[in-house]
């Protein structure tokens, strides 16, 4: 499969909510709330200082968001989030997304890459961050109410860029 990734465009808000509801709806793997509104998604996924991407195929396949992890002295360090279409899973998309803005990030100046708050049983995302060299550098016991496993851990993940 050929992706073209590029930068997101209000024209892409609709496709792109289409990917985040069910992902969002199932409550297992972002800390967002399942219930959340259309518009409130789109203005998370959408926030000031987000560079919004949309990997596509003919049609949309995924999206990511890249992004200064922290503001100020701690702003050289880059993060990131990815949703891929349910019918894409498995299929590479957000290994793309992933290798699009690890490049995108580093280009932008930044340092390191990390992901604040992985869910410990999200365990494809995780396989596919530590074959990018990632590392889980933090574990917080019970951050994360799981919908069907109750409380689990989430990860902290990162990876330098230089």
């Amino acid at each position: 499969m050929t992706l073209n990734i590029r930068p997101a465009t209000g024209a892409d808000e609709d496709a792109i909510w289409h990917m985040l509801e069910p992902v969002f709806r199932a409550g297992d793997t972002y800390a967002i709330e399942p219930d959340i509104s259309r518009e409130d998604a789109l203005a998370f996924w959408f926030a000031d200082g987000n560079h919004v991407f949309v990997a596509e195929d003919e049609k949309p396949l995924g999206t990511s968001f890249l992004r200064a992890n922290k503001r100020g002295n701690a702003d050289h360090v880059a993060n990131a989030a990815f949703v891929t279409s349910p019918a894409a899973q498995g299929r590479g998309v957000a290994r793309a997304l992933l290798t699009h803005s690890l490049e995108t990030a580093r280009g932008m100046g930044f340092a390191a890459m990390q992901f604040n708050f992985v869910v410990a049983t999200n365990e494809r995302a995780i396989a596919t961050w530590e074959r990018a060299g990632f590392e889980t550098v933090g574990r917080v016991p019970a951050a994360f109410r799981h919908p069907t496993l109750g409380f689990v851990d989430a990860l902290v993940m990162y990876r330098p860029l230089v």
